[in-house]
């Protein structure tokens, strides 16, 4: 690797551990650092998502402090656990106010019960699944209570996961994908059912005929109009579904072992061909939604943000380009892998590592908010994973 290379890997890693140090609070990290826009828009805040990624970064940062941090947020979310056992969104400590978004914002709690797992597995933290036992408990049943009983997979509303102002609904490839990881690490019923289905719904091209006559029914509006078959999709309903090309879904169903090693190499080959990663990891759609698509919600243009190669529907997200490289590391993809980690510490010091949540799709333009913690914690992850060589998602027996 050139010097250059290195020393841009070294900066960047210093000043992510300096990040996620200044966003350290007694509650926990903050989505972002403090600034008075930040306070406006809420970022001054305990994310229930946010804070389970940075706990992976953290956990695999090396630096002391970080790692007795890691499990500050999460008992603080467990802490304003609701009665049902739904984790937060979104904790306002200045309030002692969780937030629990429209429509059930369903990730916090998975990232909530996969964060856990990852801290039972490091020394300072040893014990912390048996600690939180009970709202483990809660947690889980409140998880169970929306899997659909012939699909074991989870079901959701739109607009209620990391991408929450994107119109995915019905079954959602992000979401089960964590929740075929958790359902593993918790011991609980139906694993494999949950990963069989996951393929013939988000891939019935390569999935053998489904035996359950609803799955398909679905499978067959899919197979009867989707113009490619190269990705999973990003979400299957009733009679419609999303293929937009969801790379962080898709990311994550490898990191998670969903795919078959074949089915994996050729989505990898999909996004790379669409040039995701190209100038900076990653784009995380292929195709934005236009205003003039079916798909296309009013809500999209709240804040001006979701419009095409924006946010969630074509911005470039340094977050999600943490995964992305771990999912490169875990085909093998080295090569391609290191290349996308000095794209994305590229990325990470825009305007002198600034972090920034996110940048347009095609300007390439800095945008959302500054100093993004779970930037420079999924930085740290892509990073450990390049320098070991090997990568799972919340695989404890990497971070010891």
């Amino acid at each position: 690797m050139e010097t250059t290379h290195t020393a841009l890997l070294d900066a960047t890693r210093t000043r992510a551990i300096t990040l996620l140090k200044a966003n350290c609070t007694d509650a926990g990290i903050l989505a972002a650092g403090r600034s008075v826009r930040a306070q406006e828009r809420g970022y001054e805040a305990i994310f229930g998502r946010d804070a389970a990624v940075c706990a992976l970064g953290m956990l695999r940062s090396g630096d002391d402090e970080l790692v007795r941090a890691a499990a500050t947020g999460m008992i603080t979310l467990a802490r304003h656990q609701a009665r049902n056992g739904q984790l937060p969104k979104f904790v306002d400590t200045t309030n002692a106010e969780a937030d629990f978004w429209y429509l059930g914002c369903i990730d916090s709690t998975l990232w909530w019960l996969l964060a856990l797992q990852e801290l039972q597995h490091h020394a300072p933290h040893r014990g912390i699944i048996d600690e939180h036992r009970h709202g483990i408990a809660r947690a889980l049943d409140w998880l169970l209570a929306q899997e659909h009983q012939r699909f074991f997979l989870l079901q959701q509303n739109e607009a209620s996961d990391w991408a929450d102002i994107m119109p995915r609904s019905g079954f959602v490839l992000y979401t089960n994908a964590l929740w075929y990881r958790v359902k593993q690490l918790y011991g609980l019923n139906d694993v494999e059912p949950t990963r069989a289905n996951f393929n013939g719904l988000f891939h019935p091209f390569s999935a053998s005929l489904a035996e359950y006559r609803r799955a398909r029914l679905l499978a067959d509006y899919v197979l009867q109009s989707a113009k490619r078959h190269d990705l999973y999709l990003s979400f299957v309903n009733f009679s419609f579904f999303g293929e937009e090309g969801d790379v962080f879904g898709n990311a994550l169903a490898l990191l998670c072992g969903l795919a078959e090693p074949a089915l994996a190499d050729s989505i990898l080959d999909a996004l790379t061909q669409e040039q995701v990663h190209d100038p900076y990891p990653v784009r995380v759609v292929c195709e934005p939604i236009l205003q003039e698509h079916f798909l296309w919600r009013p809500y999209m243009s709240r804040h001006e943000l979701n419009f095409a190669w924006q946010y969630h529907n074509g911005g470039i997200w340094p977050m999600v380009g943490g995964f992305w490289i771990g999912a490169l590391v875990r085909q093998g993809r080295l090569e391609q892998a290191q290349a996308d980690l000095v794209k994305l510490a590229r990325s990470c010091a825009i305007n002198d590592w600034e972090f920034n949540e996110w940048l347009h799709g095609e300007t390439l333009q800095p945008s959302g908010m500054p100093l993004q913690s779970w930037n420079a914690a999924a930085f740290l992850f892509a990073d450990r994973a390049m320098r070991e060589g090997r990568c799972d998602l919340l695989a404890a027996d990497q971070i010891a």
